[in-house]
């Protein structure tokens, strides 16, 4: 079943000439439970189209739904996860997970009763007094992603959530988010320029072109769950990463003006 349709969804930013053409007229349609990530170029327009799923881009047209109901604006039925860490400094762990517990009126110690699984299931047990500036970058991003899912939301939307962590830290992230998708079965929306990443995270890559963006290709990704990181070598992780590869390398160079853009 189809949780979230996007239909027409297009998006100009105001400007000299008529502005700027961030994305053109899309259409995706996400069923429950599915992991789809994103890729393309730089600047074609997966931040947007994720910001305008969110509710903090409007649509310049067409129509976004969740549920069968109109997308007009932030809701709690949608988890961010940014590439920056977002959390608030003068807060502990504990305190930021529950954020959003707080703000829907829960009582503390049901705040704490939600939060407390989820820290664990991120792995900051022990940490929930620290406050962020006594973290790792990886332990401050497993702390946004804790808060996210505390929430319950409906669908989780990251923005290059790893791509400010060091490899290995990253492996980790990407080991662990898999983890707790398959265990939650949340809906998942997850940018990234990194192709290894989209295959091993995703359940279906979709392809962006160059500025204005567009979807170019929506490939399934045949691989079983749960995933482990010897998936990397398998001959049909290397056949989707060469497809992948040569897309990804045919918009690079339609950015950049190397060839014509697509008719």
């Amino acid at each position: 079943m189809n949780i979230l349709e996007i239909s027409q969804v297009s998006k100009t930013f105001a400007g000299a000439n008529g502005g700027t053409v961030a994305l053109q007229a899309t259409d995706l349609s996400v069923a429950e439970n599915d992991f789809i990530t994103i890729l393309g170029p730089s600047g074609c327009g997966k931040s947007t189209l994720l910001r305008m799923v969110a509710g903090l881009d409007i649509p310049s047209t067409g129509s976004i739904t969740l549920d069968g109901k109109p997308v007009t604006g932030p809701g709690a039925d949608r988890g961010m996860v940014f590439q920056s860490y977002t959390l608030f400094p003068w807060l502990s762990i504990l305190e930021n997970v529950c954020f959003g517990l707080r703000e829907k009126g829960l009582p503390i110690a049901e705040q704490h009763a939600i939060a407390q699984p989820f820290i664990q299931k991120v792995g900051l047990t022990g940490f929930e007094n620290h406050f962020p500036k006594q973290l790792s970058g990886g332990m401050q991003q497993r702390t946004a992603l804790a808060r996210a899912l505390a929430n319950d939301p409906r669908m989780l939307l990251m923005d290059e959530p790893f791509g400010a962590l060091d490899h290995q830290t990253r492996e980790l992230m990407q080991e662990l988010l898999q983890g707790i998708w398959e265990a939650e079965r949340k809906t998942v929306l997850f940018v990234t320029h990194d192709i290894d990443e989209a295959i091993y995270m995703g359940n279906r890559v979709v392809v962006m072109s160059a500025r204005p963006g567009r979807i170019k290709c929506d490939l399934k990704v045949d691989i079983a769950h749960p995933r482990h990181y010897s998936v990397k070598t398998t001959p049909v992780f290397m056949e989707l990463k060469a497809t992948l590869t040569e897309e990804i390398r045919i918009e690079v160079q339609r950015a950049a003006g190397l060839i014509p853009a697509a008719a």
